[in-house]
């Protein structure tokens, strides 16, 4: 018999945190939208954060960008830009491969 000090083994298997998935993008806030842009684009928060909030960017407005979008919201600089864009792409990529996976299961489960 194998004995763990210290630790309650029904500790050990539970998981942390929330077990619902997190809100998709096309359903965030503002509030949401800031605080992804502040974790994935940190570098460029304190310079454009203002930006998205002055135009009321919602997660479904975020998805639906482009970089001309991200032009005419006063966000110019190249290297900038690039940057951002390429994480709203990734998210947005994300939250495709979400979505088909949510269609597959659906489509199991019927």
């Amino acid at each position: 018999m194998t004995m763990t000090l210290g630790v309650d083994a029904s500790q050990t298997a539970k998981p942390k945190g929330k077990l619902t998935r997190p809100k998709p993008c096309y359903l965030w806030t503002t509030a949401d939208v800031q605080k992804w842009f502040k974790r994935h684009c940190s570098e460029y928060f304190q310079l454009y954060s203002h930006l998205l909030i002055q135009h009321d960017i919602t997660g479904k407005a975020l998805v639906r960008m482009t970089e001309g979008t991200l032009i005419r919201l006063g966000i110019a600089h190249p290297e900038h830009l690039e940057a951002i864009w390429r994480e709203i792409l990734k998210l947005r990529l994300k939250a495709d491969i979400q979505e088909m996976k949510e269609i597959e299961m659906s489509s199991i489960i019927s």
